[in-house]
Parts: structure tokens; C-alpha cells; sequence
């Protein structure tokens, strides 16, 4: 999945931008999907490389490693604000197991990770409004393809389920 990711990343959303703001960023995906209660120490090292191969390919100096590994570092505390940690240790989090909880979970951690990334690529608040509306559009379409990723993965499992 990280790899795909990276690649859908790198090669198609990178040159998406809706009109002229947004821009979705699905490689996150991988860092949501990560285990409930996984390591932190490894989430934020997994953070890190992924943040860091993205900036490799888009040639920006570090600003996605700088936003994953946060996200992977705070990855632990923000599941332990909507899920029962312990009840679901070593389980992936997603809409199947944890519908509600894993909504809240994903919208606050790209949100996390937008704020982060456009801050510190603005790396001014001249212009705030742009500025917010960079991070709010960016979030929303982030979230979307979060929750489509999602939804093809119910799909697919329950297909899957009933054919066996």
C-alpha cells in the first residue's frame, strides 16, 4: 500500500488542483491505516519516510516529512481520543470496525496534517485567507478520497465474503 500510495501520489494527485487550490494528498492514508496502538517510536519513523520519498519526488525540502512524521508521532494520542485503545489493540482502524470513531479520527488527523504541510509551504500568514482556504479544500478532498478509499475497500471485502 505504500508504495501505491506514493506512486498515486506522485504521478496523478500532484497534478491535480482544484481551482487553483487544492491539491489531495492520499499518501496520509497509509499513516490512518496504521494499527490501533502501533508502535509510536515506528509510526513516526514510518511518518518520516513517507513524508520524506514524497519531497524526493515533488523536490520540495522536506515540508511532507515535516507534516507525516507529526501526524505519525501524534497518530497514538488522537485514536486514544475516539477509540477504546486496549478494546482494539493491534486492529486497522477503518470504517468497518469503527465507523464513527474512525471518521472523527481520519478528518482530525488530516487536518493535522494540512495545517502542518500549507503552513509551513505558505511559510507566511500575509494572505490568511488563502492560506484557510487552502487547508479547508485540501482537507475536504482529502477526506473524500479518504472515505472512497474506504468504501471500496467495504466493498470489496463484503464481495469478497460472499463469494466464499
Amino acid at each position: 500500500m505504500f508504495v501505491l500510495l506514493v506512486l498515486l501520489q506522485v504521478l496523478v494527485l500532484n497534478k491535480i488542483s482544484f481551482l487553483g487550490y487544492a491539491v489531495p494528498f492520499a499518501y496520509i492514508y497509509f499513516i490512518l491505516k496504521l494499527p490501533i496502538g502501533f508502535n509510536r517510536n515506528l509510526s513516526t519513523l514510518l511518518g518520516f519516510l513517507l513524508g520524506f520519498i514524497i519531497d524526493i519526488f515533488c523536490n520540495t525540502p522536506g515540508i511532507n516529512a515535516a507534516a507525516t512524521t507529526l501526524i505519525g508521532f501524534l497518530c497514538r494520542p488522537v485514536q486514544s481520543l475516539f477509540f477504546m485503545v486496549d478494546d482494539y489493540n493491534d486492529q486497522t482502524p477503518g470504517l468497518r470496525l469503527l465507523a464513527g470513531g474512525f471518521m472523527k479520527f481520519a478528518i482530525s488527523i488530516i487536518l493535522i496534517h494540512h495545517i502542518v504541510l500549507i503552513s509551513v509551504e505558505s511559510f507566511s500568514y500575509f494572505n490568511i485567507k488563502f492560506v484557510l482556504l487552502r487547508i479547508v479544500l485540501s482537507a475536504i478532498l482529502t477526506s473524500i478520497l479518504v472515505f472512497a478509499f474506504e468504501g471500496f475497500s467495504l466493498n470489496k471485502k463484503s464481495s469478497w465474503q460472499k463469494s466464499n
